[in-house]
Order: structure tokens, then sequence, then C-alpha cells
């Protein structure tokens, strides 16, 4: 189990809320820069004249939008070294701005994950963004390897299943190491199979020229850019390789581009540890005693599952994901308090196997959604490090000391996430370093546990003087904007009015 910012709780405001919803009710030294910049329509190779906008048909396990959005699709080289070769189309979906007389552009949008799909998040979300919509298009895309936009599969439902049935995330003896690992290469080896086209060509640096083909397609001479989670990386790795195309661009809950996969899970267990401390305050209780109650409780289940109406179990694994997914947001707690209480009061696992199947992806007949599949595809293509067993077991003292709860998954998870990838990594970290960019308003929440607050200040750093622009806000949940009255109206006065705040404001 990885734990991240999925494109299903990507945002406190927007996103995460959806996904909070979502589960109550159910490799070399770094990208060198682009510079040559072909006029929009000019036919560069790959790239139609233009977009052909028509309605939308319902994206896979989803709804069709309503009124006033429009889809079409954009074809980019398949590998940008080959720009007349094979192409692949990247799904884009649009709402036009209200007010067209005061239009400033187009916004894109990417919500996270990696592997999260910005044309079916981007309808659900997009009241959060009516301020924007006054004056932008509003524009979401599937980046390449993600849903419509040849996205990855790496196995079916059966095999998900079982999976998830028979391999311990937490091996602690020999013979569950060799599952885990067994399992891990499986996957790679299952995304080579059914998505071999694609599967080299998925990381976030093919991504980020991806964008800026969508922008000349727009017909926009610099982008505008809201990224939340994942997609401040991406963000960042945009304002690397096109500095002097960046318009107004602002990253919400940010990654940290200081380290590497092992420094991103060290993070996330600091991180979500932090914020289950803040929801047992919150419920009055002590953080010490409650993460260690909630610790024998996982260690219960590891030897016992708790049965449920549905004739699963809960097991360890699923009980973790459990207790991560309602921790994005505030308003979550409530249902993780009552999934706690079933599961240690009355024996039942039914609520955090609720909890954990929508944070999965899984519905109710069994079906998964593709997003894992993406998401490991495009992470393991961007980082280059393949820690071994060995290395995770040298790592789970310390991570259990930052996270009794957490630390043991994650520090076993940097072990079999990419384990036997067929795809090499791109980097060690991502270059976000942008000299003479346009600002860029980098927002870290305090409380966030997906994306610690300290990885906003080292994005904004990184980014270079004069461009990273640092805005703090004081709460709880992976991301800020529409959840923080305060980040909303500062946000909204860049984007609008082109006002930066301050570099190092607060929002208390």
């Amino acid at each position: 189990m990885r734990v991240r910012g999925r494109g299903r709780a990507a945002s406190a405001g927007p996103v995460a809320a959806l996904l909070v919803a979502a589960v109550l009710a159910g490799c070399d030294d770094g990208p060198s820069r682009e510079s040559k910049e072909p006029a929009a329509g000019s036919g560069a190779p790959g790239l139609p004249r233009s977009l052909d906008w028509k309605h939308c048909d319902a994206p896979e396990g989803g709804t069709a939008p309503g009124p006033g959005w429009r889809c079409a699709t954009l074809d980019v080289p398949l590998d940008h070294a080959k720009p007349d070769g094979e192409t692949i189309g990247i799904a884009l979906i649009r709402k036009t701005a209200t007010r067209k007389s005061e239009r400033l552009g187009s916004m894109l949008f990417n919500f996270g994950g990696p592997g999260g799909s910005g044309v079916g998040t981007l309808p659900r979300a997009a009241t959060s963004y009516r301020e924007l919509n006054t004056r932008y298009d509003l524009v979401g895309f599937d980046p390449r390897g993600v849903a419509a936009s040849a996205g990855v599969r790496c196995r079916g439902d059966e095999e998900q299943e079982k999976a998830y049935h028979e391999v311990d995330r937490t091996p602690d003896t020999a013979a569950e190491e060799a599952v885990f690992l067994a399992d891990a290469a499986d996957f790679g080896a299952g995304c080579r199979r059914l998505s071999p086209a694609v599967l080299p060509h998925v990381g976030t640096t093919n991504a980020a020229r991806d964008m800026d083909a969508i922008r000349r397609a727009l017909g926009d001479e610099k982008l505008s850019y809201f990224g939340v989670s994942y997609g401040t990386q991406l963000g960042g790795t945009y304002a690397h390789l096109f500095p002097e195309r960046v318009g107004r661009v602002v990253l919400d809950a940010v990654v940290d581009p200081t380290v590497d996969s092992v420094g991103h899970a060290r993070n996330q267990a600091t991180g979500f540890q932090r914020a289950l401390e803040n929801y047992l305050k919150d419920r009055g209780k002590d953080p010490a005693a409650g993460t260690r109650r909630i610790a024998d409780l996982l260690e219960r289940l590891d030897r016992k599952p708790l049965p449920t109406a549905s004739g699963r179990e809960l097991d360890e694994s699923l009980a973790v994901t459990g207790i991560v997914a309602p921790l994005y947001s505030q308003s979550g707690w409530p249902a993780l308090t009552a999934a706690l209480d079933e599961a240690e009061k009355s024996g039942r696992g039914d609520r955090l196997l609720q909890l954990a199947d929508s944070y999965n992806g899984r519905d109710g007949s069994g079906h998964h959604d593709t997003q894992a599949h993406s998401q490991r595809a495009i992470s393991c293509a961007d980082a280059k490090a393949r820690p071994t067993a060995a290395e995770a077991r040298a790592l789970l003292p310390g991570f259990r000391k930052l996270s009794p709860v957490f630390g043991p998954f994650l520090a076993w998870d940097t072990a079999g996430w990419c384990a036997g990838w067929p795809v090499e990594g791109e980097h060690d970290t991502p270059e976000v370093s942008a000299p003479g960019a346009a600002p860029v308003l980098v927002i870290g929440t305090t409380g966030d546990p997906a994306t610690p607050y300290e990885g906003a200040r080292r994005m904004a750093d990184e980014l270079g003087e004069g461009v990273g622009v640092m805005l703090t806000n004081e709460g709880e949940g992976h991301g800020s904007y529409g959840e923080s009255a305060c980040v909303t109206s500062l946000v909204d006065a860049y984007l609008l009015e082109g006002k930066v705040p301050a570099d190092g404001r607060t929002c208390p």
C-alpha cells in the first residue's frame, strides 16, 4: 500500500472533499530545457491546427458532465525525442469562461496522483473554482498513461482481489517476504504485457512536454496552471523545462522535490502520523496512547482479520488503508472514529473495509479502477531508486519510530513499489529550478498528511529566488484552496488580478 495524494484526494477543499464524500457513500542528470516555441496551430509535429471540441461522453466508471463542458483529444508524440513518430491522444475537457469580454485565457489543472483523471475530476470539483471560471476557461486533462490518455493497465480484477487476499504488505517471515516481492514483480510484468507501447514514456517530464503542447493548442502565450499534490511536481517540472512560458501558476499541497523515493516515504510517515495525532487530540485522546491502541489493533489484524458483512475479511493492510483515507480532510474524522469504534468494540471490519475500498478504487461488484496502475507506472518511470528488501528491513526501526501505525507499511513499500520494474527510472529527485520564470505561488498546509508542510518551503526554494513565493496555511488537510477563506482570496487575487502575495505570508 502506498499513501499518496491521489486524484480522488488531491485537495482538502475541492477534491479531498470529493474523496471523503465518495468514501462515506461507498536516467540522466535531469531533463534539458526546451527553448524553441512553435506558433500555436503552426503544424508542429504531432499537433493539430485546432482542437475539435465536442459533447463529452461519460468517463469509465463515471457519468457525463453537465451542460457547458466540452471534450477534445490532442495528439502528441509518444516519444518526444521522435516528434515525427507514433502519437498518442491526450484527453481534454473544458468549460469556457463566463465573462467572455474579461477572459484571461485557459487555466490548466492537475489534481494529483499521479494517475488522477483530470477529465473525470474537474467537472466534479468545478464549483469550487467558480470565481476563476469567470475569466478563465477551466481545462482538465488525463496525463499520458492515465484513463482516456492511453491509460496503463497492469492486471485484472481477479488478480487484484487475489493479491489483496494473499499478500502481506508488512511481511514478517521469509515466506511472506517472497510472496510480497513476487507480487510486486508480477504487477510490473503485467504492465509491460498489457501496456507495452506507452509504459516507457509515461514519466512526468513527458507529461510536462504534453502540457506545453496543450498550451499551444489552446492558443495561450503562457501557461496558467493550478497543480495539486503530485500536480505540484508536474508544475515544477514544467517551470524548469519552460521557464519563459510560465504564466500565473499555483502549487497547492506540495510534493518535496529534494527527496528520493525513500525520503518521500519518510515524509509521509511523518505527515500521516502528525495528522493522526491531531485527529486524536481533536477527539480528546492522548496521541501517544491512541497511537499505541491503533498499532495494537493492527497487530491483532495481522494475526486474525475481522469479518465483514460482505464475506470478505479486513486484514492489517486494508485496515491501514482505511485509516489513511479519512485523514486527508477533517471532514473525514467522524467516519474514522466510527470505523475504529466498530473494529475495537464490535469486532467488525465493515466500515474500515468500506473506507479502504473507496481509496483503492474498488466498487461493490469487485471492479477496480486503474488509477493505482497509472500511479505506479508514472512514479516508477520517474524514480531511479530501486531499494532492496534488505534495505527496507534496515529502514524499519527508524520508520516505526516515526509512526508505529504507518511506518512499517511505508518502509516495506520502498522495496515493493518498483520491484523488478521493466522500465528504468529517470532521476533521483525531480529538477524544478526555474530561473527567470514568473512568480509561482507555493502553498503549504501545516497539517497536510500526504505532502507535509516542509516540502512546500523546499519547493519554493528550489524554484529559485524571485520565483517561488511561499504561502503558509495553518490548518489540517491535504490542500487549502476552497478550505481556507484566506488562501482562497489570495489565490483568486493572484490568478485573476496578478496580485502576488508577499513571500512568507501566513493564513491563520
